[in-house]
């Protein structure tokens, strides 16, 4: 069995998880917590979601996220807005100190980033960026259901027939 390091799949989660690691650290200092950032972020990409909407986004329960924007709302981070053609749906959105809140936290994820990336050169970083914007392209190609040929399920197919033997170029399941 092949070292497990060597799949890209492996090292991209790994740097995933510990750039998160490494954020939540940082951001500790703040006072506030990474279910709380995680709402922050969202809101302030998607301004006025819906509870299940950020549910989805953040890939948790309706309930999970009801009890996470009650906590941001008792903060005074966020508030709850009807909907005016469906009084049934409450819209969510940041408050001004919210937005300031956002703004510390984008440098730190921006300190943090700098920091994991210092031993690349500007090309480097630019390239690494090129490359990982090609894979997520790919990828929610393939989860739109893409007819392209270069879907992510096309791709995997192509290497698998080439059985190139080229550890780094396959994706651990």
């Amino acid at each position: 069995m092949p070292n497990t390091d060597e799949y890209i799949g492996v090292v991209i989660s790994d740097v995933a998880r510990l750039l998160r690691t490494e954020f939540d650290r940082r951001v500790r200092r703040l006072g506030i917590t990474r279910a709380q950032w995680l709402v922050l972020t969202r809101l302030h990409r998607r301004p006025g979601a819906s509870h299940s909407e950020l549910a989805e986004m953040m890939e948790v329960e309706k309930a999970t996220a009801g009890r996470m924007i009650d906590r941001l709302v008792a903060n005074g981070w966020v508030e709850r807005r009807t909907q005016p053609n469906d009084r049934r749906v409450k819209r969510v959105y940041l408050t001004a100190e919210a937005e300031r809140v956002h703004k510390r936290i984008w440098r730190v994820a921006e300190d943090t980033v700098d920091a994991a990336l210092v031993d690349l050169s500007a090309r480097e970083r630019k390239q690494l960026m090129s490359l990982l914007q090609r894979i997520k392209k790919t990828l929610v190609s393939a989860d739109d259901g893409g007819s392209s040929k270069n879907t992510a399920a096309a791709v995997v197919r192509n290497r698998a027939s080439a059985a190139n033997g080229r550890h780094a170029s396959r994706v651990a399941p």
